[in-house]
């Protein structure tokens, strides 16, 4: 469920309290949903509680019971939590492995890039992209360490392991097969995670926040595929696994491209 359809949810779940008497407040325009601020407060939450306070007769926190009962009978919803005057924090459903790789595959790419200014001077000596990703990076890092090819160079493995997904696939295509979504074993797990993060990550346009996120999921992805071949060795013919594994790979190379993207950082397809 994407932030547009947990929003449209919500609204529904407002409209219908509405239409069945058991809220009186006239219904929103539109509902708003956000990634929270900290951890362990659910995947999303919202405000419309206190929204609707405002023009009813009932104080939030009481709407916000009313609600809270109604999104846990929609799909897709596994938890609500009031907090506060009347914030429903809402965590979503877990999707499997293959619902999370096909919904990445299927997502649309954002290419609108946050806006970041690196200085004149920092661009001058360390080019646009290392720039941009010194200004999201702890306070303690050599900044010229961006511009060598090394694994300490995390701007390095981010774009590294972006151009491995697509010679895997440049690859798998040579060898005549291409990816097909299907299940996965539990060492994909920690990439999958990274992957289903991914929307709401991308959804907060927090640029440090983005940038700490793509470095985890190129982390998973390499520990992930150095384990895991992706394409058959030798003269072994393509399997049913080796799809999938080449469907994740795609994925989490497109997850990679959307976020540097953002970054207003180029992803090349060769390192």
């Amino acid at each position: 469920m994407t932030p547009a359809d947990l929003s449209r949810t919500v609204l529904h779940t407002v409209r219908r309290a509405v239409e069945e008497d058991e809220l009186r407040a006239p219904v929103p325009e539109r509902v708003s949903v956000r990634v929270p601020p900290r951890p362990g407060c659910g995947d999303y939450a919202t405000n419309v509680a206190l929204q609707l306070a405002k023009g009813g007769d009932r104080p939030a926190r009481e709407i916000a019971e009313v609600l809270r009962r109604r999104l846990l009978a929609r799909p897709g919803i596994a938890r609500v939590d009031i907090a506060g005057p009347g914030f429903l924090n809402i965590t979503l459903d877990g999707a499997s492995g293959e619902e999370i790789v096909r919904e990445v595959l299927s997502a649309e790419i954002r290419g609108d890039a946050l806006p970041l200014r690196p200085r004149a001077v920092d661009v001058e000596r360390l080019g646009n992209d290392a720039a941009r990703w010194s200004l999201l990076s702890p306070p303690g890092l050599d900044r010229s360490l961006l511009l060598v090819q090394k694994d300490s160079n995390p701007l390095f493995r981010v774009r590294y392991a972006h151009a491995r997904s697509r010679a895997l696939v440049r690859n798998a295509r040579d060898l005549g097969f291409g990816s097909l979504v299907g299940p996965l074993d539990d060492s994909a797990d920690t990439v999958l995670g990274a992957l289903a993060d991914h929307s709401r990550v991308s959804a907060a346009r927090a640029p440090d926040r983005l940038a700490r996120h793509l470095e985890r999921t190129a982390e998973a992805f390499l520990k992930w595929q150095a384990i895991c071949p992706v394409l058959p060795c030798g003269d072994e013919k393509p399997l049913a696994v080796h799809r999938a594994r080449l469907a994740l790979a795609e994925a989490t190379g497109k997850v990679l491209a959307n976020g540097l993207t953002q970054l207003g950082i180029t992803a090349p397809a060769h390192l």
